[in-house]
């Protein structure tokens, strides 16, 4: 059976009641958790105020906002990592709910967002029902309406490969946000971390992305994974909106381009009718 969890079954299922006990029992779990989610609020960026802001948490790491004075909204689809949540007595507020549906928050009011190792379930077609571009278009988009102009989230994922990754970056930018992905110690095959870092709003110096870590635990330069060939799309990518599709029009179509398209097909074998002075010449309405 395959190690990675979004393909052995959904996550209100994998996520059941042996399987979140885990993240209160094993240390090993704890430990990357919350490493994860430092990395995921140094990303974040926050103003060094002391003024706390309210934050939301998919996938419930929220005990590291806490012990930095945040106040956070944890939402999650698992009744049962909730109940542990409960149990553990976190400070937080908690919502049941499927993110692919979208985040059902009032617009505006959140000052930020992090996620770890969530949004990469939403690539998997769990129902009959589920279409995984249009989940990623409903998360994104509420994700953007609910986030105050110029909040920033950070969502830390484990892509299965180039096609996936893509895909949740073209669904994050469609919606208008601004930004890319980071990546820490891209040449190690155990290290590796990716987060996607997207700010609301037209990209600016301000929102520029940060660089990943190293080896050595600095920041890596974007020349520095960019030899991998795979590196080449985890770089830093600005909002770009769907170009709507030009249409041509039979107007457009003149003499000389019907000229050049004969001649194509001549070239090819293909049997062209010769050129007279009638080619191309537009028809009236009735003959």
């Amino acid at each position: 059976m395959s190690s990675r969890p979004e393909l052995q079954a959904p996550p209100e299922i994998f996520y059941d009641d042996v399987e979140a006990r885990k993240y209160t029992s094993s240390s090993r779990i704890i430990e990357i958790q919350a490493n994860l989610s430092v990395r995921a609020l140094e990303l974040l960026a926050l103003p060094d105020d002391g003024v706390p802001r309210l934050l939301l948490d998919i996938g419930l790491s929220g005990e590291t906002l806490s012990e930095n004075g945040h106040q956070w909204v944890g939402l999650d689809i698992s009744q049962s990592m909730l109940d542990i949540a409960l149990e553990r007595e976190v400070e937080g507020d908690l919502l049941l709910g499927d993110m692919g549906q979208g985040l059902g928050l009032r617009p505006g009011v959140i000052d930020g967002a992090i996620s770890i190792s969530a949004v990469q379930w939403l690539c998997n077609a769990d129902k009959s029902s589920h279409v995984p571009k249009l989940r990623l278009k409903a998360f994104f988009g509420s994700l953007y309406r609910c986030l105050a102009r110029g909040g920033r989230a950070v969502l830390q994922v484990y892509p299965e490969n180039i096609q996936q990754r893509e895909l949740i970056l073209r669904s994050a930018m469609h919606v208008g946000f601004s930004g890319g992905v980071v990546v820490d110690y891209p040449h190690s095959s155990k290290k590796r971390k990716e987060y996607l870092v997207l700010t609301c709003g037209p990209p600016s110096v301000s929102t520029s992305v940060p660089t990943g870590k190293g080896e050595d635990g600095e920041s890596s330069s974007d020349n520095e994974s960019s030899g991998d060939e795979e590196n080449q799309t985890v770089c830093i990518s600005d909002r770009h909106r769907p170009k709507k599709k030009q249409k041509i029009t039979k107007k457009g179509r003149g003499r000389d381009w019907v000229l050049k398209k004969k001649e194509q097909r001549r070239r090819r074998g293909d049997d062209v009718p010769p050129d007279t002075k009638y080619t191309a010449r537009k028809r009236k309405a009735r003959f």
